[in-house]
């Protein structure tokens, strides 16, 4: 509604500085179909603001590989499986450059992001210290223990809140908690919030309003004309949100010199020492982007995904029977749960797998881009078109799921789909060269939360918030959190 209203208010502003190819909305020939547009604004107005489910109504009818003009940028909109497949592997090169949406130029983020970065020297540089020095097996086996650390404090802090006052929990926060702290211990050796108090409620609302903000539809992204305009404020806004955070990491950076030698203990050690070696391919700047990079995705998506899955397992009680049933059989009720234990936990992994199919972090992946005029599937993908894939459709298709927005965990118990990027069914952490870098750690880190909850206390929800908690409806942004905190209060089993 917000952007209608601004977009109307700008329509003459618009009219007046429009050239005559702003007017002449021709489409090109051999473009994929899609809806009918008007002038000037082409397909914004259908967009919403649930843009994911509206534009997999709108590939119901115009088909999974389909066009849109939104504004002045063509948009190819990718809703299927098969589709999928074409952009992400087959001609995952042609695909692989990044549309940057001008929200991400604050503090020129952009220009070092590993995430938005195109395919380049820079970009290859940063993916390799990722999955050389933060996400490799050696790495995340060595990281084992402070991840172990961070879930005995989660389930410590649930105990607290229960044995001081019966009191509920916000699942989303706690988690976000959880992932703030295990992300800070890896990178510089320290919490950044308590672990046994409710804080870090700053950082995460900075964190969540940095989603919010970059997955709003934006005007400026439609109508370059108006980037100096800002006219919405997003870019201004997220110049604050990503201010504080880099201020933070800053500060720790210079600290951290002070200190006047580096043992490698860490990735910032790991990072400041790489900085010494060859300062031309990682300086201080690409080092706080990378930070900002991983902080805002891994904490956001995982505590997201926690709280969804939680929501999900209280609104199927016999799913949260099983999965007991499954933890007090393999490790025993009342313990915590070692990633060594995951395997032989089938159905806690199928808990996750369709809490992902149903709720993937990041619904439409990050935008896509064609450098240069390709053809797919016979169409002609002409150069600049915006290549949007839209994981929450493809997990909710229901030519490829039975019952495709029921949610069963045991779908998966007799199938070898897994959401590593190989099988396009299941992509809630996209696939190709543009996977996200932080999957491996993802699908360590939730597992073991969330068998852990559920291994250690009986769940149920605070009465006076009841209809509120277990409310379906998200918060579009880059991620898709719960619109309405998960606020539950757990009764420890021993």
């Amino acid at each position: 509604m917000e952007l209608l209203i601004i977009l109307y208010l700008l329509l003459l502003y618009i009219l007046i500085r429009a050239t005559f190819s702003l007017l002449g909305f021709h489409k090109p020939k051999n473009l994929p179909l899609g809806p009918a547009r008007l002038p000037i604004i082409g397909n914004l107005h259908l967009l919403g603001d649930q843009p994911h489910r509206s534009l997999a109504k709108l590939a119901e009818i115009h088909g999974p590989i389909m066009s849109l003009k939104l504004g002045r940028l063509t948009t190819l909109v990718i809703s299927s499986a098969t589709a999928a497949k074409h952009v992400l592997q087959k001609q995952d090169l042609e695909f692989s450059a990044r549309h940057v949406p001008d929200a991400m130029h604050a503090c020129n983020h952009a220009h070092h992001s590993v995430a938005w970065l195109p395919v380049c020297t820079e970009w290859r540089t940063l993916r390799r210290i990722l999955n050389s020095n933060i996400f490799s097996n050696s790495s995340l086996e060595a990281n084992q223990h402070l991840r172990s650390q961070k879930v005995k404090e989660l389930v410590a802090y649930c105990r607290k809140a229960t044995s001081l006052s019966n009191d509920w929990v916000d699942v989303g926060r706690a988690a976000f908690r959880t992932s703030l702290n295990l992300l800070s211990n890896t990178f510089f050796s320290i919490d950044l919030a308590d672990p046994y108090e409710d804080s870090g409620k700053e950082f995460k609302e900075v964190i969540s309003n940095i989603m919010v903000e970059a997955g709003k539809p934006n005007l400026v992204d439609f109508f370059p004309m108006l980037k100096k305009i800002d006219p919405q404020g997003v870019r201004r806004r997220l110049n604050r949100h990503f201010g504080k955070v880099l201020e933070i990491f800053e500060k720790l950076i210079e600290e951290r010199l002070r200190m006047g030698r580096l043992k490698q203990d860490d990735v910032l050690d790991v990072c400041l020492k790489l900085n010494q070696d060859n300062p031309n391919e990682l300086n201080h700047t690409h080092i706080k982007s990378l930070l900002l990079d991983m902080f805002a995705a891994g904490t956001d998506t995982t505590s997201s995904t926690l709280e969804w899955a939680m929501t999900e397992v209280l609104c199927n009680p016999h799913t949260m029977t099983k999965a007991k049933n499954e933890l007090e059989k393999v490790i025993g009720k009342g313990n915590i749960v070692k990633e060594d234990e995951v395997l032989r936990l089938p159905y806690l992994s199928c808990i996750i797998k369709e809490t992902l199919r149903l709720h993937p972090p990041v619904p439409l992946l990050l935008p896509r881009r064609v450098d240069k005029q390709v053809q797919l599937n016979g169409y002609t993908i002409p150069k600049g078109t915006q290549v949007l894939v839209n994981a929450w459709a493809i997990g909710r298709d229901s030519s490829v799921w039975d019952d495709s927005l029921e949610f069963k965990p045991e779908r998966f118990l007799e199938s070898r789909l897994d959401v590593r990027g190989q099988d396009f069914e299941l992509i809630p952490f996209g696939a190709g060269r543009r996977i996200c870098p932080g999957l491996p750690l993802a699908i360590r880190m939730i597992p073991i939360m969330l068998g852990s909850l559920l291994n250690n206390f009986d769940w149920s929800l605070d009465t006076n918030i009841q209809h509120e908690a277990l409310d379906m409806s998200e918060k579009f942004g880059i991620t898709l959190s719960k619109a309405k905190p998960l606020c539950v209060v757990p009764k420890p089993l021993n």
